[in-house]
């Protein structure tokens, strides 16, 4: 097995080579903060669909892609003189330190409480940073802040509604939030434009969302596991009609229900 502290001096120089201003290479030249961020979004993707396919060997390489996004922008803050690679090593290592008082500092906390503890600490941390520049940056210091608007729909309401919920502003139970639910569906169905059906449909969503938080289910894994059968589902109705010479587009709504229940199934 390599030397894992080699191997990350390979890639951390590797990185300053390509950022060279006379030898390195053009295209990771121009690039700055703004136009590689959807490339580390894209990677975390590529990561947690490797995991969801179980694919060892995809998810290696993916978490090479995932490390180097951030060897990436690390050399860029090295170069403005902001912080480098072994900063944020530093920083996320005395953050976790901090974190596990029940592993570091002799704090006796049972299993359950330690998710409690976790967000204490986040919250406590939130408030040292209340004021300051990188505080004002990561937006303000009230209950809400510090959630990233670059989340995923789904996520960014999942974070809003736990961090509402963690100072009183929540149903008591999944039956007040299923009861929203239908409301917000009733309001959609009555929504008297396309203007007023996209927040409608924004706030049954946001609702949904607080539904799955009170079930207790993540509802971006619930959705992508959706998208996963549907597409499994599709694939094998597309191969039952070839199968058949038949044309997807020649189908009738009655042949795609036909369809659609085989493919059912056929465990699709």
């Amino acid at each position: 097995m390599a030397d894992p502290g080699q191997a990350l001096e390979k890639l951390l120089a590797l990185m300053a080579h390509l950022r060279d201003p006379q030898h390195g290479c053009p295209w990771d030249l121009e690039q700055t903060f703004a136009t590689i961020a959807p490339f580390t979004i894209e990677e975390a993707y590529e990561v947690a669909d490797a995991i969801e396919r179980g694919d060892r060997e995809q998810l290696r390489d993916e978490l090479g892609d995932l490390l180097f996004q951030v060897v990436f922008h690390a050399r860029m803050a090295q170069e403005r003189g902001w912080f480098d690679f072994a900063d944020i090593a530093g920083a996320i290592h005395d953050k976790l330190v901090r974190r596990h008082p029940h592993v570091f500092a002799g704090a006796q906390l049972a299993a359950h409480e330690l998710p409690r503890e976790w967000e204490a600490q986040k919250a406590r941390e939130r408030a040292q940073t209340a004021g300051t520049a990188a505080g004002t940056a990561a937006g303000g210091h009230g209950a809400l802040a510090g959630v990233p608007r670059s989340l995923p729909a789904l996520t960014r309401a999942a974070k809003l509604s736990r961090r509402a919920a963690r100072v009183g502003f929540d149903w008591p139970d999944a039956r007040g939030v299923r009861a929203k639910v239908a409301e917000e569906l009733a309001e959609l169905d009555a929504a008297p434009g396309s203007e007023a059906a996209t927040e409608e449909l924004g706030d049954l969503l946001f609702a949904v969302v607080n539904l799955s938080r009170h079930l207790g289910i993540d509802a971006e894994a619930a959705l992508r596991a959706a998208n996963s059968k549907f597409e499994r589902r599709f694939r094998c109705m597309e191969q039952l009609a070839a199968g058949r010479g038949r044309a997807l587009e020649s189908l009738s709504v009655t042949e795609w229900d036909e369809l659609w229940r085989e493919a059912k199934l056929n465990g699709g």
